[in-house]
């Protein structure tokens, strides 16, 4: 997804779009829709940082900064007393230690879909089940069962197989769920879970792996208002902190920006 808050001491403005191939364009639409919620010209914005994997991809951006730390500011920003932090997003997973609202250590899962919202959807179709309805669904359960597969293939293989000899379908999503919260503990363990444990991300939306994430956590987890826009928030208040020391220092970004060409801000 792309996202863009627009902050000026409070949110004005907090769109989530989709992602496709054509990164800059859909940089330049989000921004639009953002600033035309906010009644603002992109004249009026001071400036802009990038995170996330796409950032290179914003040509308007003034800097780029890493989701790292910016979830890490994001997350303090609404949770002061936060010490791990666990991002669920739709192709990774990261858990990241803070200290003072700093980021310590962190630990990233980017390179397989187990434990990812990604990993989810792929259930959620075999299954033929909407993905928003999973984790209710899981609530439900009775009947504690056991999904061995950890990988995606497999484990869609393994449910479908399940379903088939009759095993109800609200354990199998728990079941799915506590696979995928076994495995977030074992790599988020490495960065040492401390409370207040915040969960972020498309993941903080499903309640049955919250659920899940909670009871193998042994605590409860906080979760942000808007859990999709930590990054986001983190990424305004990074922009809003750079701009004030460089205004300081006089060296404050032209608001005359060339946009490579794109009349989107015309």
């Amino acid at each position: 997804m792309t996202k863009v808050v627009i902050h000026n001491g409070s949110i004005m403005a907090a769109i989530v779009g989709p992602t496709g191939a054509e990164h800059r364009h859909l940089a330049h639409k989000v921004m639009s829709q953002a600033l035309d919620e906010a009644k603002l010209s992109f004249s009026d914005i001071t400036y802009v940082v990038a995170t996330g994997y796409g950032r290179i991809n914003v040509p308007f951006a003034d800097k780029q900064v890493t989701e790292i730390s910016c979830h890490a500011r994001g997350v303090h920003s609404l949770f002061p007393r936060a010490r791990t932090v666990i991002d669920i997003g739709g192709q990774d997973c990261k858990g990241i230690k803070l200290a003072d609202g700093k980021v310590v250590n962190f630990i990233m899962n980017d390179k397989c879909a187990a434990g990812t919202g990604r990993f989810l959807e792929v259930i959620a179709e075999a299954l033929e089940v909407r993905l928003e309805d999973i984790g209710e669904i899981s609530l439900r359960s009775q009947h504690k069962v056991k999904i061995s597969s950890t990988c995606t293939v497999f484990a869609e293989q393994e449910v479908v197989s399940r379903l088939a000899e009759g095993v109800a379908l609200e354990d199998i999503l728990a079941a799915i769920h506590d696979s995928i919260a076994e495995r977030i503990q074992t790599m988020v363990a490495r960065v040492k879970i401390e409370p207040e444990v915040v969960v972020t991300g498309g993941g903080a939306l499903n309640v049955g792996l919250v659920h899940a994430l909670e009871t193998r956590l042994r605590t409860e987890v906080e979760i942000p208002p808007q859990p999709l826009l930590t990054g986001a928030i983190g990424a305004a208040l990074v922009a809003r902190e750079l701009a004030e020391r460089a205004l300081e220092k006089g060296a404050l970004p032209r608001k005359e920006r060339k946009l490579e060409g794109v009349k989107l801000f015309d």
